[in-house]
């Protein structure tokens, strides 16, 4: 009794001290942020000077920054959320793994040339002066930068590229009219609102519906993980060693389809041979319970994180620092870029960098937490499967041609993972809804009593295994990203112009 006393003390001790380090890291966060903004206008005080619009450059690296803080801020969690969620990695591994990957990917796979995003959404045939790109660039990466940060205060995980595309439609039609928006373009985006948590979700609850299967389902379930872990990690190794080549190098180094073939079938017959012998010595003592055998898939999918991270820090630090870099060529050439790629300087890809890392740091605890646990309850083997899972549709859907995003392919891989489980878990019970007095709704179970009825329908109400607010909320902040950050650049276009008197 004194011992539960005890206990439940300590806990509400360590309560205590988590409350206190988020209120510390609230209070802290912002002031950090301004510091890192403040450092970044000075450095643009000295890196633009010497060009009558130099002043919008520095405004510009401003709003890159605060950008860049953003991404860290929202996109990451999509990464770092299934481990986090999992307890493969404390918040403070997570952060540091994730810190470091994302600066490495941006830093050195960023590429020294990236596409300007406005070339895929303006038609070639319009004209814009130099003044006008840099206000369409400026209006979109600050209503994105705004967008992002409202949904982050909100909790929902949004697509940043997706916030970008909505800015620079919105200051293009306020700059050019309806008709310089490429339609098709949009039509696109549109779509993948479906096809990508659709995909994601399908591709995670067969990953996991296979691990069933093979090894949980399994009356020796060590046995049955000393075949089937080492082919899953084969599996990883190979769809990663291929998802890096065409999404976290491609900026450095371009493979051609079979040469991405080939260094996945290398990668997969490498990771295989070096997981069997890793696995026989973990599993020599091991307990045939699913949460053991779940240990194993702890260090792959820390490995998946990490390389997810990188990748997004190689693809995702353009939407913060390529406005930036596209403001940065129009203002030394002194006409707006019509070709659609810009030379992205050291400096530029740095803010870009950092700024992502500080942003996870400070703001991304709460965005992780949203996305590992409070969708569904994820362990070791279904933190992996979301892991893999998006990894594997990002290069079903590359190859196919189809519009998706990696942030609601990774959200729509919790929800299928959690989807599957909940299905698992209400197998045999039929029973649809009882009212409180046990008088049936709907039942197809007509021999039972009311009583065995409410006390099923009871059961089915507790196994509801994934929070369909969630569903809804981010869904719903989807659908709305590209209008409301549209919406917004417009607003904001016409406000800088009317500024800046142009």
């Amino acid at each position: 009794m004194a011992k539960s006393a005890i206990d439940k003390d300590l806990k509400r001790v360590d309560q205590l001290k988590a409350a206190t380090r988020d209120s510390s890291r609230a209070m802290a966060a912002p002031g950090l942020a301004l510091i890192f903004l403040l450092a970044t206008l000075t450095w643009a005080i000295f890196t633009a000077s010497g060009s009558p619009l130099s002043y919008l450059v520095m405004i510009a690296t401003v709003i890159a920054a605060y950008m860049a803080l953003n991404i860290g801020a929202n996109d990451v969690a999509n990464n770092m959320g299934p481990a986090v969620g999992a307890r493969a990695l404390t918040m403070g591994g997570a952060l540091a793994i994730a810190a470091i990957c994302e600066a490495g990917g941006a830093l050195l796979a960023g590429g020294d040339v990236v596409s300007t995003i406005s070339r895929s959404i303006i038609t070639p045939e319009t004209t814009l002066g130099t003044t006008a790109f840099i206000m369409i660039m400026m209006a979109a990466l600050l209503s994105s930068a705004l967008w992002v940060n409202l949904a982050t205060l909100l909790g929902a995980p949004v697509s940043t590229t997706h916030s970008v595309v909505g800015g620079v439609v919105g200051s293009g039609i306020a700059a050019a009219g309806f008709g310089a928006i490429i339609w098709p373009t949009m039509g696109k985006i549109a779509a993948s609102w479906v096809i990508s948590p659709v995909l994601g979700g399908v591709m995670a609850a067969a990953l996991l519906a296979l691990v069933n299967a093979t090894i949980l389902f399994k009356p020796n379930k060590v046995d049955a993980a000393r075949i089937w872990v080492p082919v899953l990690v084969a599996l990883m190794s190979g769809v990663f060693a291929m998802y890096m080549a065409m999404k976290g190098l491609k900026r450095v180094w371009s493979f051609e389809p079979h040469e991405v073939l080939f260094l996945g079938l290398v990668l997969a017959g490498v990771g295989w041979a070096l997981t069997i012998p890793w696995v026989r010595g973990r599993t020599g003592r091991m307990e045939n319970t699913n949460k053991q055998v779940g240990t194993l898939f702890r260090v792959p999918l820390i490995f998946a994180t990490a390389l997810l991270s990188f990748a997004h820090g190689a693809n995702d630090v353009a939407n913060a620092v390529g406005p930036l870099a596209a403001i940065v060529a129009a203002v030394g050439n002194g006409a707006a870029i019509s070709d659609g790629a810009v030379t992205l300087p050291i400096w530029v890809l740095a803010i870009g960098a950092l700024g992502i890392a500080l942003g996870l740091a400070l703001f991304g605890p709460r965005l992780i937490r949203t996305v590992g646990e409070q969708i569904t309850k994820l362990n070791e083997i279904r933190g992996y499967c979301v892991a893999l899972a998006a990894a594997i549709t990002v290069l079903i859907a590359s190859a196919l041609g189809l519009p998706v995003s990696s942030t609601h392919i990774a959200i729509g891989a919790v929800f299928g993972v959690g989807f599957l489980r909940e299905g698992f878990s209400n197998r045999g019970i039929r029973n649809k809804a009882v009212s409180p007095e046990g008088v049936f709704l709907k039942t197809s179970h007509l021999n039972k009593t009311p009583e065995e009825a409410v006390s099923n329908f009871q059961k089915r109400q507790r196994r509801y295994l994934v929070r369909r607010q969630h569903a809804f909320s981010i869904g719903a902040a989807w659908v709305i990203t590209v209008p409301a950050s549209a919406l917004l650049s417009a607003a904001l276009y016409f406000a800088m112009s009317a500024l800046f008197g142009f």
